[in-house]
């Protein structure tokens, strides 16, 4: 059978392959369900003459409002068929960002997984002119259903006996080049831009991913927001794979899911990340006696681990063995006992964590890419010299990436950059030029073994009053190696030095309080508390010390609050969105520069 060109090929290439083994599963009425391939060809065909009896048009952008679930699926693929272009959304965004967008990108028919999106979607749907077709997938009483679209391509299809052949035309006239997605960007640096993404991107995408696992491995378990592409092409990679996917009940539940479920690859972002490495840290910091000294010497082996095992002595192979009876295989336990692969992306994750996780036998896979490049840039690989500490690995070998060498940003040109940002021909041909390099914005470089290392953002740089550039996220993610840390924004444009606002880790800060007699109870209070300033002042001086003499944070205000995508300082993706940060303390950013 040929391999797949367009994303909608999946579900033969599934069937042909492994039509026995469960697609997707997911948590109902408390049980895990499974879903198999012919219902997922069914419902996702059912839904193409639907909307082949609404009369949806080729190109027309179709709205999904959504979590992870087998059903997001089912349209994703019901509306590709069509030649129709799918616009998943955040369930999480604010009214005004969905008035935005849907207006945007001039949705007819809009699916929402929810009563609680139905009811935000209806608080703005006089505001939106285009809207002719709102339904949700939850059955709420009076409102259509996903089912009631089940339905009308039930009727279409017993009223036109040669629909599936009416279908396969429309499949047929569908290229690799044609646009399958849109997807708006998450906003960080202004208003959300849609991104046009075609088959040909997602598909190259899997294909140069899809020789890393283990070719063993049959499950994976799903909790990023499927609108966001990263994850998106992470689920049409286990299609390709034929894996069963489940979806975690939620991101507090992925733990539980994982214990339940015992996947082989997860997919995550830095800050998850961290948040397991911070819960393994104060679950040791519970220990006492010898029970605490084996924790801490596991801890620490671990940190000292290299990818290239041939660089590891036999004594530290011996202790390793050892410390993964000891310490390591509880580890593994508690995320399902069958992991072999975490893959991060999103963001730069610090080395020390590829060097733990991948030391206790949760291999840490990173890549890199932007929402416009479908995603992937450069990724790691699971051969011998596939991996190495601090890079995201190597550029994918069927496009090009260069490193311009004035501002040192990555460029790339391939079939994975996107056709263009929709109704946006100015701002395409500023990020596409004349010869089709992409300008990431992000800059880097290549060692001499083609390994990519990420420095930065541009747009994130800034330059003190004294003239000189400072990367802010070099030097954040540096600090926050620190459990202490939860967040951390470096700040300094055109001051005399760089200075910084933290979020603790208010978790690791309460049992710190606990053992040194702080008498704090709430995050106001322990950031007033002079023994707990003292002591983020020894965190700042140790990092400082690693620091050139313009990059050291020279002052630091605490701050009471999380940083979240709820408030607002966190794009969906967990990426820190600065200009809100920077509005929502000016006053203590103003102090720090008196």
């Amino acid at each position: 059978m040929n391999e797949p060109t367009r994303i909608f090929d999946l579900l033969e290439w599934r069937k042909a392959l492994h039509p026995e083994r469960p697609v997707f599963k997911y948590k109902e009425n408390g049980q895990w369900k499974d879903h198999y391939i012919d219902e997922y060809i069914e419902k996702a065909n059912l839904i193409s003459y639907a909307l082949m009896h609404l009369g949806v048009k080729k190109g027309e952008n179709i709205g999904l409002i959504s979590a992870g679930r087998p059903e997001w699926n089912y349209i994703d693929i019901g509306v590709q068929q069509t030649g129709a272009v799918l616009l998943p959304i955040y369930p999480t965004i604010s009214e005004e960002d969905y008035q935005y967008i849907l207006n945007d990108a001039q949705v007819r028919l809009l699916v929402v997984e929810s009563p609680l999106l139905y009811k935000k979607i209806s608080h703005i749907r006089e505001h939106l002119p285009h809207l002719e077709n709102l339904c949700t997938i939850e059955p709420i009483e009076g409102v259509k259903s996903l089912n009631d679209i089940y339905s009308i391509g039930q009727r279409y299809l017993t009223e036109h006996p040669d629909a599936p052949q009416q279908l396969q035309a429309l499949k047929d006239a569908i290229t690799t080049n044609d646009v399958c997605t849109l997807i708006y960007t998450s906003g960080t640096t202004g208003t959300p831009k849609g991104v046009m993404l075609a088959h040909r991107g997602l598909i190259l995408n899997v294909q140069e991913i899809k020789g890393s696992p283990d070719p063993s491995w049959t499950r994976a378990l799903s909790w990023l927001p499927m609108c966001h592409i990263y994850e998106r092409m992470m689920g049409y990679l286990y299609q390709w794979l034929c894996y069963e996917i489940a979806y975690a009940e939620s991101i507090a539940k992925v733990g539980d899911n994982c214990k339940e479920l015992h996947p082989h690859m997860l997919a995550c972002v830095p800050r998850f990340i961290e948040k397991v490495y911070d819960k393994i840290y104060r679950k040791g910091e519970k220990l006492t006696g010898f029970k605490k000294k084996v924790f801490d010497w596991g801890l620490d082996l671990a940190f000292r681990y290299d990818l290239d095992e041939s660089k590891l002595s036999l004594w530290y192979k011996l202790q390793k063995a050892v410390a993964d009876k000891l310490v390591y295989k509880e580890i593994r336990e508690g995320m399902g006992g069958e992991l072999g692969m975490l893959v991060s992306g999103g963001a730069i994750i610090q080395p020390r964590l590829t060097r733990f996780f991948s030391c206790v036998g949760l291999d840490l896979y990173e890549g890199y890419g932007i929402t416009e490049c479908s995603p992937l840039i450069a990724v790691t690989n699971s051969n011998k010299k596939g991996r190495k500490i601090g890079s995201v690995g190597f550029a994918m070998r069927e496009i090009e990436v260069r490193i311009d060498p004035a501002t040192n940003e990555i460029q790339c040109r391939g079939d994975n950059v996107m056709v263009g940002y929709y109704n946006q021909p100015e701002l395409t041909a500023q990020a596409i030029d004349a010869e089709g390099w992409f300008h990431t914005g992000d800059t880097g470089y290549f060692d001499p073994d083609g390994y990519l290392f990420i420095t930065g953002r541009t747009k994130s740089m800034f330059k003190t009053s004294m003239g000189k550039f400072i990367n802010p996220e070099v030097i954040e993610e540096k600090m926050k190696q620190s459990p202490f840390i939860l967040d951390m924004m470096v700040i300094g444009a055109e001051q005399k030095f760089a200075a910084a606002l933290i979020a603790p880790d208010f978790d690791m800060l309460k049992d710190w309080c606990r053992r040194h007699d702080v008498d704090a109870k709430t995050p106001e209070e322990m950031i007033a508390d002079k023994k707990v300033v003292a002591r983020f002042q020894k965190v700042i001086d140790k990092y400082n010390a690693e620091l050139g003499a313009t990059e050291q944070v020279r002052r630091f205000a605490l701050v009471a609050d999380a940083w979240t995508e709820a408030n607002k300082m966190l794009t969906p993706t967990q990426k820190l969105i600065r200009r809100n940060v920077t509005a929502a303390y000016q006053d203590k950013i103003d102090a720090l520069y008196k």
